[in-house]
């Protein structure tokens, strides 16, 4: 039986313009990436029956020896991401960011994955990783200026509206790019 190709290359809209975005920053992208887990792995995070842990963006970029792990939540229609999701206060909002609340999880998902990659031959040893949260909405400014201080003393990356539309606007101006994110963004940003 054959798939329809709009059914079987379907992925998230919001994963797609951030990979796009990193596509543009020089990074080789992949999105819903499997890592696989092994029992030790498993037993280590607390989730014996965990299936394998699944990466919405992973970036790697040769020349900076670097690797994203990224985390996008677009929440464009919703109330968008808060504080209290990160400061230990409300265990219900913070089950959404796992690798971010989860020590021993976000440990052993890089250390694992960094593995993967490195036995495949598609990253080089020892990559410098980056934790990175991809947002369209953040709730309030106050948040905005919380979660910024947050996770830069985390050493992860917040990438929010504001990031969004400032690399948007850069695809807008650049030369032709047979993508959709890129020909939405010059229709609608280029003056």
């Amino acid at each position: 039986m054959l798939v329809p190709i709009a059914w079987e290359l379907r992925m998230d809209a919001f994963e797609t313009v951030v990979s796009e975005i990193l596509w543009q920053k020089g990074y080789w992208i992949q999105t819903s990436l499997k890592v696989e887990l092994t029992k030790d792995d498993k037993l280590a995070i607390n989730r014996p029956s965990s299936p394998r842990w699944e990466i919405d963006v992973v970036g790697y970029s040769g020349k900076r020896n670097e690797l994203l792990i990224v985390e996008c939540k677009s929440y464009l229609d919703s109330l968008g991401v808060q504080y209290r999701a990160f400061d230990g206060t409300d265990l219900k909002i913070a089950s959404r960011f796992k690798l971010f609340n989860d020590t021993s999880l976000r440990d052993v998902v890089t250390g694992r994955l960094r593995q993967q990659l490195v036995e495949r031959g598609l990253i080089r040893e020892d990559p410098v990783i980056k934790l990175a949260l991809a947002c369209g909405k953040i709730v309030r400014e106050k948040d905005r200026l919380l979660l910024k201080e947050h996770f830069e003393r985390n050493g992860w990356l917040l990438w929010d509206e504001v990031w969004l539309k400032e690399n948007l606007e850069r695809m807008s101006k650049g030369g032709y790019e047979n993508s959709s994110v890129a020909v939405v963004a010059k229709l609608l940003l280029r003056k």
